[in-house]
């Protein structure tokens, strides 16, 4: 991305926590998954949380409550990567669907790490 970051909807993060959000709506509309109600809504409220919990950390007055929001997102990025493989080894998705949408919240969790690092030593010089 060129230029300023003005608000959250400009951060590659939440731009990609957008993408796996709509993914996790679509593979839990179908299948067996569908079904399981509250494995279901685990999955969604999981990817829902890391894109609100980077934006609600922007929106804070302070560095520090930013970098403790992404601290939250980053939880749940490691809460949804366990919610995918539980529906994994109970055969509600194929590998193909683990693996892709596990990928994708890995990357997330990565660019996490990276910003929270960034911030803290943006704050420590």
């Amino acid at each position: 991305m060129n230029g300023k970051i003005h608000s959250f909807e400009d951060l590659r993060v939440w731009q990609k926590g957008i993408e796996l959000v709509k993914e996790i709506y679509l593979v839990t509309n179908s299948g067996e998954l569908s079904k399981d109600y509250g494995l279901k809504d685990q999955l969604r409220r999981a990817s829902v949380s890391i894109t609100s919990n980077i934006a609600e950390g922007f929106e804070r007055a302070s560095r520090k409550e930013y970098v403790h929001f992404l601290n939250i997102a980053k939880g749940s990025a490691g809460e949804l990567r366990s919610l995918l493989r539980v529906s994994l080894e109970i055969s509600y998705i194929e590998q193909s669907t683990y693996s892709r949408l596990n990928s994708q919240a890995i990357e997330l969790s990565k660019m996490l790490f990276n910003q929270i690092q960034s911030i803290n030593g943006a704050t420590s010089t």
